[in-house]
């Protein structure tokens, strides 16, 4: 949704959630249940009247994915005991929660590390693309024609 509103606000004009869901296959009541935690975030404002919508709070360049990810869903956690110790036994002596507090740790750097702005430069994909299909054998196709989308379910599925 956000890359979206990014994508489609010329002019500065806010967008539409219909229009967001038409264009990403997502149920506007889904969009709407994003939009109070990206308000409240002061990630997205909304605009009223007529040709009313949303509009992004700050340009794409300032708004990482973090952020979004953050506002939406809370911080990346793996386990339980990472945010609350207390929940688990094990916490004082086990090996494993170093390695998961690193995951996470690498996973929000990654996530504060990019932009919508990012997203939105196809120089930037093309060349992220490359570097992860070296990295994992992932291909990943250019904005023009994705590769995938969230399914209703949550999901990723195929678009092709």
């Amino acid at each position: 949704m956000m890359l979206d509103i990014a994508k489609n606000n010329q002019g500065n004009r806010a967008v539409s959630l219909s229009s967001v869901a038409a264009r990403t296959d997502l149920s506007r009541g889904y969009l709407e249940q994003l939009v109070v935690p990206l308000r409240n975030a002061r990630l997205l404002r909304g605009v009223a009247g007529r040709n009313g919508g949303y509009r992004l709070c700050r340009a794409p360049d300032e708004i990482t994915l973090g952020e979004i990810i953050e506002a939406v869903i809370g911080p990346v956690c793996l386990v339980g005991c990472l945010e609350d110790p207390d929940s688990c036994l094990r916490t004082q002596y086990c090996e494993c929660r170093l390695v998961y507090a690193l995951i996470n740790h690498r996973i929000a750097e990654v996530l504060h590390g990019f932009t919508l702005a990012d997203l939105l430069d196809p120089a930037w994909v093309r060349t992220t693309g490359a570097e992860v299909a070296q990295l994992s054998g992932l291909s990943v196709s250019s904005p023009a024609t994705p590769s995938c989308r969230v399914s209703r379910q949550g999901g990723l599925d195929d678009a092709h």
